[in-house]
């Protein structure tokens, strides 16, 4: 069986963000789609190991930040491959806090969208949180990154978390 085959299903590159009282923390994900359009409802798949997924299952609560093509390595790396649990990724990003109380990532961001979360699955390592829009705007236009691009361009790794994690055999 070749796993890399999944690797065709695409993908966009977000980051959710959540908050635990006055802590704000976020992480990239790539697992988020739009589930209904009335009232529109998204789902994001979280990492039960994740701090952002805590805060999540706390709060109720989740932001949604569309990152541009343009948006830095090293940016992606803040969120994707630094835990909250050891490091601030708040402390250098620009960010306003949104009418749910979710943390609205303002950098590298073409739209940000806010979410209520009404339930939630536990999948394995997983949890696909679905949450109802409380709401949104688009910051400024241009491509969105995709995971493929974060792939082949970027020459982007996947860390162990992921959704998308597949074990070298």
């Amino acid at each position: 069986m070749d796993k890399k085959a999944l690797y065709k299903i695409t993908y966009g590159l977000y980051i959710v963000a959540s908050r635990q009282g006055d802590k704000v923390n976020g992480q990239i994900a790539n697992s988020v789609f739009q589930v209904t359009s009335d009232p529109p409802r998204v789902a994001v798949a979280l990492n039960r190991e994740n701090l952002t997924h805590d805060m999540v299952m706390e709060s109720g609560v989740f932001s949604v930040s569309v990152l541009g093509q343009n948006t830095p390595f090293k940016f992606i790396g803040l969120f994707g491959f630094r835990s909250g649990r050891e490091v601030d990724k708040f402390s250098s990003v620009n960010y306003e806090v949104g009418q749910t109380g979710a943390p609205l990532v303002l950098d590298h961001t073409i739209a940000w969208m806010e979410f209520e979360t009404e339930r939630w699955l536990e999948v394995e390592t997983h949890t696909i949180f679905i949450g109802i829009l409380k709401g949104g705007k688009v910051l400024q236009e241009g491509p969105p990154l995709t995971y493929e691009y974060y792939h082949r361009v970027l020459k982007g790794k996947v860390p162990k978390t992921a959704t998308t994690y597949i074990k070298e055999e």
